[in-house]
């Protein structure tokens, strides 16, 4: 997850957003107002609900595994807003089987969590921590004996700390290092995960944490940022190989955060400021993965990256993933700025503009999904679109044991209007998983946002289904 700050320098827009050529209204067709219905998007179509490790997992000193950056970072002060840490999070290590039966009680077909890199490896290379491969394997198995299908996402974000002291993703060992990771994972679980997504969100933890120095690593400078994301695109493209090259029937995919972009007004300046934030924000890894090379001609200062590329790895950046997993929560409005040095562009808040906003003042605008599926289709390499991340934080109040989250089940509700809409017009999405299962850590934003369509008490640890949640396994009951 997420949406993020936003432009502080140079290149630093932080939302993944995109300029869309499909900038009309959207009308209010009939299937908008009908009623969802599970059969609606066919008997293939794949419902889930998606997890990061460091967010759920806690357990950050148990069973041999070692520090990875958001370790270091939320127990570093100052660096979480709340002055909280992951330290525990939802004690998932601990509850893991708890959660999975709740999961199986509410319909929920298909569960995608993360491997932590430095549970397996501590040192993030070399020797191997058989406890750390012990519970994953625990989860895995706990997940098929349920009938519930896992997705495993291989990096959501938490380096190994002790990578991270050689110069983490702007050392370009990094890409060895990854496919040494990459190669022990899918060798030990083939027999039992046929799903797997290579990295989660590249531009958002690179830009988050080699360039604002907001998330962790708590790193600044575009230098940092263009170095960190080459080496990063070239691990991507390098473990999709790897994957494929252990596990040719793998189903592989890579997820992108995105959000429809809007200009602030229909005058070219504007443009071009949308335009170039969707080079580096959007297009920037996407495009590199689909064998396009980065935007250069949509945004020439990208260029400066040159300098950390040798001689054939511009081929090296493209793998043909089987899907491509579409992450959304939003739309910005931008808008051309004369103090903001080479991107030129600032965002429109959603205050000033007056319009509605969830807790993380985001706007709320579920045609978003929408259109930016219409985006993604528009790539010919792009055969299948599965929405990896869709949610949104409210504040949520246990009264009586319930949670009535009104506001999040309309957000849902709306938001897979717009998909049905997308779908029924030939574009291939094939999923849809929530963003999240239970709340939980939301990284620099500590533990007040609540995304989860269950509730969490942090200090008992126990879980409350929320109305939302409960929906949602009515619906896909159906």
């Amino acid at each position: 997850m997420k949406r993020r700050d936003f432009i502080k320098s140079g290149l630093a827009f932080t939302v993944i957003n995109t300029l869309s050529p499909w900038s009309h209204l959207i009308g209010k067709e009939k299937i908008l107002n009908e009623e969802l219905r599970r059969s609606d998007f066919g008997a293939d179509f794949l419902w889930g609900v998606a997890t990061a490790a460091y967010q759920i997992e806690g357990a950050y000193q148990e069973d041999g595994k070692g520090a990875s950056i958001w370790d270091t970072f939320s127990n570093t002060k100052g660096k979480i807003k709340t002055g909280e840490n992951g330290n525990i999070a939802t004690d998932f290590y601990h509850l893991y089987e708890q959660d999975l039966d709740l999961l199986k009680q509410l319909n929920i077909p298909i569960f995608r969590f993360s491997f932590s890199w430095s549970r397996i490896l501590p040192k993030g290379t070399g020797e191997i921590n058989k406890k750390g491969l012990d519970f994953y394997h625990r989860v895995v198995d706990a997940c098929i004996a349920r009938g519930i299908e896992p997705w495993v996402t291989l990096y959501h974000w938490d380096l190994p700390q002790a990578l991270e002291d050689k110069g983490g993703w702007t050392n370009r060992e990094v890409i060895q290092w990854f496919k040494e990771y990459v190669t022990i994972c899918v060798k030990e679980f083939k027999g039992k995960v046929k799903n797997w997504m290579i990295m989660n969100e590249p531009t958002a933890f690179t830009a988050l944490g080699y360039m604002l120095g907001i998330h962790a690593p708590g790193k600044k400078g575009v230098d940092k940022f263009l170095k960190a994301s080459h080496h990063t695109a070239m691990a991507l493209a390098e473990g999709g190989r790897t994957i494929r090259e252990i596990f040719p029937d793998a189903n592989i995919g890579s997820t992108f955060s995105c959000s429809y972009i809007e200009p602030f007004k229909p005058k070219k300046k504007h443009q071009k400021s949308a335009a170039r934030i969707e080079a580096v924000m959007n297009k920037f890894y996407l495009e590199a993965v689909l064998g396009r090379g980065y935007p250069f001609k949509d945004f020439p200062a990208l260029k400066r990256i040159k300098k950390f590329m040798k001689p054939g790895d511009e081929e090296m950046l493209k793998f043909d993933l089987n899907f491509v997993g579409l992450q959304n929560y939003t739309r910005e409005v931008v808008k051309y700025s004369l103090f903001k040095p080479v991107i030129w562009a600032n965002q429109v808040k959603p205050e000033k503009r007056g319009v509605e906003t969830t807790e993380m003042g985001w706007e709320v605008y579920p045609e978003s999904v929408y259109k930016m599926l219409k985006i993604y289709a528009s790539y010919p390499e792009i055969k299948n679109i599965i929405i990896t991340e869709s949610g949104s934080s409210f504040p949520d109040t246990l009264e009586n044991g319930r949670v009535k989250d009104d506001k999040r089940k309309k957000y849902l509700q709306d938001v897979l209007k717009q998909v049905l809409k997308a779908k029924k017009e030939g574009v291939p999405v094939n999923g849809y998983f929530i963003w999240t299962f239970t709340d939980n850590f939301e990284w620099a934003e500590g533990f007040k946002p609540r995304f989860g369509i269950v509730y969490v008490d942090f200090k008992t640890q126990k879980r409350y289904v929320k109305d939302s949640g409960k929906w949602f396994a009515e619906f896909l009951s159906k």
